[in-house]
C-alpha cells in the first residue's frame, strides 16, 4: 500500500524553485531548468549537448494544415474475397431424422400409456402385482399414467443427444434407446393383457 502511494506521489510532475535573478517566474519545471542549464553550459564551453525533450513534430503555425474534419476520414470497409463462415456448436439433424425422432417419441409415449392401462387393469382385477419397484407405489391409482411417462422422456432425450453427437457411429444408432423403451413397454402391456383375459 505504501509502495502504491509512493508511485502515485512521484508520478506527478515536480516543480523546482529558481532564484528570481535567473528567470521572471518563481517556479519552473525540471525540463526548463535543464534546458536553461544546458544553454548556459553551451555558451561557456562551446560544446553542444542533446536536448532534454524531443522537438515537437508539428510546427507552431498550423495555417497550412487541413482542418480536423478533413484530416480524419473513416476508412472504407474492404470486402473479403471469402467471407468468414460461422462455426456451428452442435451437429444438426436432417429433417428426415427429426420426423423419425418425433415418430419414435410418439410411439414410446403411446406404448408407455398402454403399459400403464394394462397394469391398472391387471392390478385392480387382482390378476397380478406391479413387478417394477419404482412403479409399485403408483399401481393402485391413476398416477401410474404419469409415472410411466418418465422413462420415454429420458429415452427421447438420450436419442436426441445421440442424434447430435460428434461421433458418426453414435449418430447412426440414435433410434435405439427409443425403440428399446417402446418395445419393453409394449411387451409388458401385452403380458398384462394376457393375464386379464
Amino acid at each position: 500500500m505504501f509502495l502504491a502511494a509512493a508511485l502515485l506521489a512521484f508520478s506527478f510532475p515536480q516543480t523546482v524553485s529558481v532564484a528570481a535573478t535567473d528567470s521572471p517566474s518563481a517556479t519552473t519545471t525540471p525540463a526548463e531548468v535543464a534546458k536553461n542549464d544546458s544553454a548556459k553550459g553551451d555558451s561557456a564551453s562551446g560544446t553542444t549537448t542533446l536536448p532534454v525533450a524531443p522537438a515537437p513534430k508539428i510546427a507552431g503555425d498550423n495555417s497550412s494544415a487541413a482542418s480536423p474534419a478533413e484530416a480524419i476520414q473513416p476508412a472504407t470497409p474492404i470486402e473479403p474475397a471469402n467471407p468468414p463462415k460461422f462455426a456451428m456448436r452442435g451437429r444438426m439433424e436432417t429433417p428426415r431424422q427429426r420426423v423419425a425422432w418425433i415418430g419414435m417419441s410418439v410411439l414410446g409415449h403411446g406404448t408407455a400409456a398402454f403399459d400403464a392401462y394394462s397394469t391398472r387393469q391387471a392390478v385392480s382385477g387382482g390378476y397380478g402385482n406391479e413387478a417394477n419397484p419404482l412403479l409399485r407405489p403408483f399401481a393402485h391409482s391413476g398416477a401410474i399414467y404419469v409415472a410411466t411417462q418418465v422413462s420415454p422422456t429420458v429415452m427421447d432425450f438420450l436419442g436426441y443427444k445421440m442424434m447430435r453427437n460428434r461421433r458418426p457411429w453414435v449418430r447412426k444408432m440414435w433410434w435405439m434407446p427409443q425403440a428399446a423403451g417402446a418395445g419393453l413397454s409394449f411387451t409388458a402391456g401385452m403380458h398384462n393383457m394376457s393375464l386379464v383375459k
